[in-house]
């Protein structure tokens, strides 16, 4: 289910009476609850283990939404010219270097990750999600500035794999 699909449903649930909607897709649970007020609960969910960045992405109005706590980064992409791959990020946010103003930096230039290594934070919907890297290797370069808006899919690092 796209974007557009989730902004036809909640437009579709503000017009009409319905209470609640729920649909499954994919292993990708949304509901959209309706209040006097109009407000939506958006609940993004699905197996354990599964990578939610196909989840919905959209900052519209919310009393409650629900990610997982560490979202790994969409696979790596090799980049044809020069042989690094690029670590991107897997949903629209924030994004931070570190996890608090007084807190170190999780990588830098010249660092090396492996799979698993968080390596920055993205903020969606007031909720901080830690992306790891699916790569292991040397950091390149860091293409996102501190705490800049980032959308799904958009280059965050360039890892030298050799």
């Amino acid at each position: 289910m796209d974007i557009k699909q989730i902004q036809e449903l909640v437009k579709l649930i503000n017009k009409t009476n319905i209470g609640e909607i729920t649909i499954e897709e994919e292993g990708v649970k949304i509901t959209v609850k309706q209040k006097k007020d109009p407000v939506q609960h958006i609940i993004a969910g699905g197996q354990s283990g599964q990578n939610y960045s196909n989840a919905p992405q959209q900052q519209i109005p919310t009393t409650a939404a629900t990610l997982p706590p560490s979202i790994t980064a969409p696979p790596a992409e090799v980049s044809k010219s020069d042989n690094y791959i690029t670590i991107k990020s897997p949903m629209i946010g924030t994004f931070y270097r570190q996890s608090g103003p007084a807190k170190p930096i999780f990588v830098n230039v010249g660092d090396e990750v492996t799979p698993g290594k968080v390596v920055c934070i993205i903020e969606a919907m007031k909720l901080f999600n830690e992306i790891e890297s699916e790569v292991k290797g040397k950091i390149v370069k860091v293409l996102i500035e501190d705490s800049s808006p980032v959308e799904y899919d958009q280059p965050l690092f360039l890892v030298d794999p050799s």
